[in-house]
Parts: C-alpha cells; structure tokens; sequence
C-alpha cells in the first residue's frame, strides 16, 4: 500500500506538471519541482536532528517509569477493566502489561516507540487465539483503541511546531486531547456494539464514568471562555502537564532506589535506535509530497474539494489541512510529510497548519496499523476490525475540524 500510494505522487505529479507545461505554457514547472525535491530532502534531515533528541529523551523517561513500577501499577489498576472488556485474557497475563505500556507510549505521543509495544502485546494475545488467522475479540478491541490514537501529551507534535518555528509549540495541546478522545470513545462504543461488551457494568462504569463527566465538565467550562483564553490555557496545560509527567517519573524513581540515570540512559539508546531508522521513511515522503505540491497536483484537489464545500455555503478554510487526513489512515511518515508541508507553505500557526497539526495528533495509520498488526501474527480475517476503526478515524478528523474552529475560528 505504501509503494502504491508513494509512486502515486510521483505518477499524478508528473500528469499534473505536464498539463501546466503542453496546456498552460510553464515551462519552469519541472524546475521548480527539482528544487522541492532537494528542499525536502534537507527539510527531512532538519527535522531527523530534533527527532532524535525528542525520541531519546521521551524513551528515556518511559523506561524510568517501566523500572520504577509506574507502568506495572498501572496495568494492575486497569486489570478489572481489562478483565470486562477482555474477558478472554486471563488476569496476569504478560499481554496486559504490554497493552498498557502501548497505550502509555500512545498517550506520550510516542508512535514509532509504541509500535514494537504494541506487536509484542499482539503477540501475547495470539498465544491465547484458537483459530489462529481469525481476529479474537480482545485483539479488535486493542487494535480499534490503538488506531483511535489516544493521545494524551503529544509531544512529537509539538516537536514539530517547535522545528517550524512556533513561538508556542503546545497551543494544540487541548484541541489534540478534545479530539482524539472523541475518535477512542467512538472506537470503544463501535467495538462494544459489535462484541456485546458490558459497558454499563458497575466495574466499567466505575472506570469509564467518571472520565467521561470529568471531559463533559471540562468541556463546558472551555465552551465559557474566548478564544485567547482558550489559547492560553492550552499552552498553559500543556506545558504544565509536560514538566509534571517529568518531574513523576525521576521522583517516584529515586523514591523507588532506582538508578534513575542509568535507567534513562538505556531507554534513551533505544530511542536513539528507534529514530536512527525513520530518516530513509522521511526523505521519501517528504521529497514524494514536495514534488506533488510543486507540480500543482495537490492545488487541484483541493480546489476541488474548496469548490464543493463552498456550494454547500460552509467555510473553507479547513481544506488546506486536509492532505494530512487523506493520508493518515494510510502512512504516518506521508502524513507528517503533509503536516510539516503544510506548516512550510501555509504558516505554523496558520489555521491550515493547526487543524492538519490536531488532526495528525488524533488519528492513526489505519490501515498501516491493521497489516502491520495483523500481519506480525498472520491473522487474515480482521471481523469488524476494520469498519470499526475507520469510524474512530473519521470521527477524529471531524471532531479535530470543530474543535479548532471553536479554538483558533
């Protein structure tokens, strides 16, 4: 999918540019689409370099946090949910452990540090799977919550914003956390329609409930105040929760006797290792997508969906950010390509550039989630895995559009 999809850029690329050269008379075209190719070449390398400290240093706390039994405590408070919404996984089974440290590198804004997480818990589940090349029930529900991208400190969008210049780098901070707990409480809802899930049960309502009233109440105390205010806070929070995450992990790491800079030191070379690998991914999208713009392909989708949003009398504005949505179910790496795109030629905080920034934060890579997932452990029937997160994932993208109009509008 991913070959697909990178020479589909190039192919539409090189129809568009010749269209401009025999019909509009540009002859500078193919120029211009050579020197984006070279700029993204060097963007991608600017942007690997902050890469690698963002990844180190954030894989370095979380393995604070792993040896201080931050995450072990926190698999042990989630194992009766876990016991209801999972009943075929056993209580103390190695898979909920690892669940939960994918789920805690997802709520980081970890991706490419929650991904060997996330198939080594795909892999304990498989051990407990009867029919091998079916999709369990405990495997679809992991799968749709991990595509719905919970995403509670969405620190690589941040490093983003921050390469690009931000003078605030964490203004996204609620609008990503609206949306994206909009796109997982759909996932969870969908899945629990389909599996008979007991969601009214008194365990999982002791769990889910007061989550859910805590969001409605914060909500209705951001829909009081302005948009400044709202910008305010949100770099406020963000921040805020940030330095705190920090400041838990080294405290209840000392308090624990743990080597807390040995500790750091080993889950930063991991991340260093992790991010080593993703600059060949970046360099292809990243040109891919450069010469796709420059040829004035990119232009012409979007005017034609502009054009369609404006005989339905709705503001359009937000097309600008959608190459990242279009892309996002299909390639994380082409997806912040389109962000990082859009952050270059609209304006890091232009209105464009930060609901494609809310968007990336609070969706997934679909469909690259369900092959790498699945594939790892040979499953071939997916059920209702698919359908179910594909609505998690439109339900991101809509609730990100609304949610920034009301912020940034």
């Amino acid at each position: 999918m991913l070959n697909t999809l990178w020479l589909g850029f190039f192919v539409t690329a090189a129809i568009a540019a010749l269209a401009q050269w025999l019909i509009g008379g540009n002859a500078q075209i193919f120029a211009a689409m050579v020197e984006a190719l070279f700029a993204m070449a060097k963007l991608s390398v600017e942007v690997m370099v902050l890469l690698f400290g963002t990844l180190t240093l954030w894989l370095g706390f979380l393995r604070v946090a792993e040896k201080a039994g931050i995450v072990n405590a926190l698999a042990r408070w989630l194992a009766p949910l876990f016991a209801r919404l999972m009943p075929g996984v056993p209580r103390g089974h190695p898979a909920l452990g690892l669940m939960t440290l994918n789920f805690a590198a997802n709520a980081l804004g970890l991706d490419n540090a929650a991904t060997p997480m996330g198939l080594k818990a795909m892999r304990a589940l498989q051990e407990l799977n009867p029919q091998p090349d079916t999709a369990t029930n405990a495997q679809i529900l992991f799968l749709v919550l991990n595509a719905s991208s919970l995403t509670l400190l969405p620190v690589t969008i941040f490093m983003y914003r921050m390469q690009q210049g931000a003078p605030d780098p964490t203004l996204v901070f609620l609008p990503i956390l609206l949306a994206t707990s909009a796109s997982t409480l759909v996932g969870l809802l969908s899945v629990a329609m389909v599996q008979r899930l007991p969601l009214f049960s008194p365990v999982v309502l002791a769990y889910l409930l007061p989550v859910a009233l805590a969001l409605a109440g914060f909500m209705a105390l951001l829909a009081t105040l302005s948009a400044a205010a709202l910008a305010q806070l949100s770099s406020l929070l963000g921040n805020l929760t940030l330095f705190a995450l920090v400041l838990l992990f080294v405290v209840v790491g000392a308090w624990r006797k743990v080597a807390v800079y040995e500790a750091f030191i080993e889950g930063a070379r991991e991340g260093f290792d992790v991010a080593k690998g993703l600059l060949p991914y970046l360099v292809a999208m990243l040109c891919a997508v450069g010469v796709f713009r420059a040829s004035g392909a990119l232009g012409y989708v979007l005017g034609a969906i502009r054009w369609c949003v404006q005989v339905l009398g709705m503001d359009a504005r937000f097309v600008d950010a959608l190459p990242t949505a279009l892309v996002k179910p299909f390639s994380g790496s082409a997806a912040r390509a389109m962000l990082i795109e859009t952050m270059q030629s609209q304006g890091v905080d232009s209105f464009a550039a930060l609901v494609a920034a809310t968007i990336q934060g609070s969706t997934e890579t679909t469909f690259y989630v369900l092959a790498v997932y699945f594939g790892a452990v040979g499953i071939q029937r997916a059920r209702h895995a698919v359908a179910c997160a594909l609505l998690a994932e439109l339900s991101g993208v809509v609730a990100a559009i609304v949610v920034c109009y009301r912020f940034f509008g």
